[in-house]
């Protein structure tokens, strides 16, 4: 190998501190449509987004560990792990100050109000992705949740906070051992789903589910839309209807809907 051949740059360098910084989402979803988005269900975002041609959104395989769960979405802030390597992946890498040797500290720092952690830990459960600290602090920073398709330690203290996080699994064992943090803000794949920085993460006391961003505004109004009608249609089977004409809704059920609406939404008679 020549001396020239020797100099040029490795096209395996790790990114550097200062170009994660300003990596940034394609597409921007405002803090009022993702409050809107949180109160739709993801039965009804799913049937939106299949119709739409997306057949499998749902990180299957992640539960929730909190005691109490409550539904949120966010903006994605992807993580993304491989195997760790033993000379890379050991306790000097943790240090007081930012690293490029341990880009998760420096990820914690960056995630911003609004956002949702997904980490890519390959679906290994052997070593933890994280613990209560980095949750913590990104609680504390405006995350609305965290999400991996690993495993978190800590899991009774993270259970208590007040933050939803899923994964598929608690151990104590350390992220060293296993895992090494490779690059931030990029594609990932999570629970074999993929998202991109800055999809919409929803979640409730059912799943999580990827929504594409530029997708967001349409289907908040669609969903909003679904959830009430199918609302008034839960009703009525509760009261004794049969599915016929009722699930899905025929002319005359919708405008039945629409008289109910007119009424003021009341609750019908529950048998």
């Amino acid at each position: 190998m020549s001396e020239i051949e020797q100099k040029k740059p490795s096209n395996a360098r790790s990114p550097s501190l200062e170009e994660l910084a300003t990596r940034s989402n394609t597409t921007y979803v405002s803090d009022a449509l993702l409050d809107r988005l949180a109160k739709v269900s993801s039965g009804t975002l799913t049937t939106q987004l299949f119709k739409r041609g997306y057949r499998q959104p749902v990180m299957v395989g992640v539960v929730p560990l909190n005691k109490t769960v409550k539904p949120f979405a966010g903006r994605a802030y992807t993580m993304r792990f491989i195997p760790a390597r033993e000379d890379l992946d050991t306790v000097a890498t943790v240090t007081t100050g930012p690293n490029p040797n341990n880009l998760q500290w420096f990820g914690v720092e960056q995630v911003a109000s609004g956002d949702v952690l997904v980490i890519d830990s390959r679906g290994d459960c052997r070593a933890a992705a994280m613990g209560d600290v980095l949750v913590k602090r990104m609680m504390l920073r405006g995350a609305r949740a965290v999400i991996t398709d690993g495993a978190f330690r800590d899991g009774d203290e993270i259970s208590q906070m007040d933050i939803p996080t899923w994964s598929s699994g608690v151990t104590a064992t350390s992220r060293l051992s296993f895992h090494h943090v490779a690059d931030l803000q990029v594609p990932i794949g999570c629970a074999d789903v993929a998202v991109y920085p800055g999809d919409v993460i929803h979640g409730d006391r059912n799943n999580v589910t990827v929504i594409p961003a530029h997708l967001a505004a349409e289907l908040a109004d669609v969903c909003e839309a679904q959830d009430d009608i199918e609302n008034y249609i839960a009703q009525r089977i509760g009261s004794g209807d049969a599915i016929w004409g009722v699930f899905p809704a025929n002319e005359k059920t919708r405008a039945d809907y629409q008289q109910w609406v007119a009424d003021g939404r009341p609750d019908l008679p529950q048998l």
